[in-house]
């Protein structure tokens, strides 16, 4: 069965789905919707297909090709064979659900209810510090949305307990505004631990978003849950699943 979690500030069909309730095999199992992923090409669009139909039952799935960058674009008809490069989409249009893969990076969803418009982004550590969350609110306010409107939820993603980062990363985010200090507790020596959900909420915060919350779940730290890019990396597997998060209008 899919498990999924979903945000009580969004009224829209949502879901934060997790690796459960799919046909995949082995590292991948079960729900992986990675096209980039090493997986069986078969397996991985019939959970697609699952995870679509979990949140938004015949809605046209639309995702990126994800480049952890700021780019947000509208959401269109397109193809998983002819994704464009960016990290977060937006639509108006009932009848599309858009995604984002993530397996540690933050998803964010948004919506704001009262224009008809969502969002969603694809937010790692790159993205959200060179300006993919304002992007998706610029994004969404060009089809009619008001960002004090707007609420946004930050799904699972690597926790600080479980994010350890070198001085040059702390440092990075400190000269470009001192105040991030508070998203870094010390770790080992030469080491610290970043708060990436801390930091998206801030960022959210800072530029005038309604209402946004994080759930709070580590998906390092759950390998029955959630795929991690982090986890795979240390225990040196040769590649690893991911996860969506979707968002719908609701029909027309």
């Amino acid at each position: 069965m899919i498990t999924q979690l979903r945000s009580a500030l969004i009224g829209a069909p949502h879901g934060f789905l997790g690796r459960t309730g799919g046909h995949s095999t082995g590292l991948y199992a079960s729900l992986n919707t990675g096209l980039g992923s090493g997986d069986d090409k078969a397996a991985v669009l019939e959970n697609r297909r699952l995870a679509r139909d979990a949140v938004a039952p015949g809605a046209h799935l639309v995702t990126l090709h994800q480049v952890h960058s700021a780019r947000a674009v509208e959401a269109g008809l397109w193809e998983d064979d002819s994704r464009p490069e960016a990290d977060a989409l937006v639509t108006d249009k009932p009848g599309l659900v858009l995604g984002i893969l993530t397996a540690d990076c933050a998803p964010i969803l948004f919506e704001d209810g009262k224009a008809g418009v969502i969002g969603a982004a694809h937010a790692g550590w790159k993205g959200a510090f060179t300006g993919v969350i304002e992007a998706t609110l610029v994004a969404m306010e060009s089809l009619g949305a008001d960002r004090r409107r707007i609420r946004a939820a930050v799904g699972p993603c690597i926790a600080r307990c479980s994010y350890e980062v070198d001085v040059g990363f702390r440092d990075r985010f400190v000269q470009a505004e001192p105040g991030n200090d508070r998203f870094f507790g010390e770790g080992r020596p030469g080491h610290w631990h970043f708060d990436l959900e801390a930091y998206c909420l801030a960022r959210l915060a800072s530029a005038g978003v309604g209402k946004a919350e994080g759930l709070g779940t580590d998906t390092r730290s759950d390998p029955e849950r959630f795929f991690s890019y982090r986890r795979t990396t240390l225990a040196k597997e040769p590649d690893y699943g991911r996860q969506i998060s979707l968002i719908a209008l609701p029909p027309a």
